[in-house]
């Protein structure tokens, strides 16, 4: 029973797009007041599937919302061009979400982004998955050693952890925001740093007079 809940609340917080807590906090709690060595293995496994079929829900979220609903054409083809060129680079993509998998940075904005560029899911899901699983075992199996050290109940504490939580959240959650804003193609082919062009909505009309 215990496993059945972990897996629908870690699969909720990872499909939430923003403020949702970071999922090591939970493995944190429960290793340190539930959890034993002998079975948190199993429970990291379970909460690193569920975490992975969260951010792939996520990401199948944003490329079918985000991409198609609100996005330009002009933007669209702006990020198809990191497709281009991630698509031959497997161990790059690989190495990147295993990165991620492993630390305790937020991964939302990352498959939010890669949910815009309409590669396949199955290239992320295995990486994510291994490092999920070894990380929240450590989380878990650490979770006592951290508590002794940290007072949780102190409210200046808390309002510390809540403000921080909330400025990173906006934070990164602007980097959407710029990474569909940056020109890829003159970035990856060129490399050359500048804004994608806003394409007008209306084309100016010819004021030139076409003579007979």
């Amino acid at each position: 029973m215990r496993a059945i809940v972990l897996f629908f609340v870690v699969f909720g917080l990872n499909v939430i797009p923003a403020f949702a807590p970071p999922t090591w906090m939970v493995f944190s709690y429960i290793g340190f007041r539930f959890v034993t060595a002998n079975n948190i293995a199993l429970l990291a496994v379970i909460g690193a599937a569920a975490a992975t079929l969260g951010r792939l829900v996520l990401s199948k979220m944003a490329r079918v919302i985000v991409r198609q609903r609100f996005l330009s054409q002009s933007t669209r083809d702006n990020i198809d061009s990191i497709r281009e060129y991630l698509e031959p680079r497997h161990k790059l993509t690989f190495g990147v979400f295993l990165f991620y998998a492993f630390s305790p940075f937020p991964s939302n904005y990352l498959f939010i982004a890669y949910g815009l560029t309409t590669m396949e899911f199955r290239k992320i899901a295995a990486p994510f998955f291994i490092g999920r699983s070894i990380s929240y075992s450590f989380w878990g199996l650490t979770a006592s050693s951290v508590a002794a050290r940290m007072d949780f109940e102190s409210t200046s504490t808390l309002s510390y952890f809540s403000l921080f939580f909330v400025v990173t959240q906006i934070l990164l959650l602007s980097l959407i925001y710029v990474f569909a804003r940056v020109d890829w193609r003159a970035l990856l082919g060129e490399n050359k740093f500048r804004w994608l062009a806003r394409v007008p909505a209306h084309p100016p009309e010819s004021s030139g007079k076409i003579s007979g």
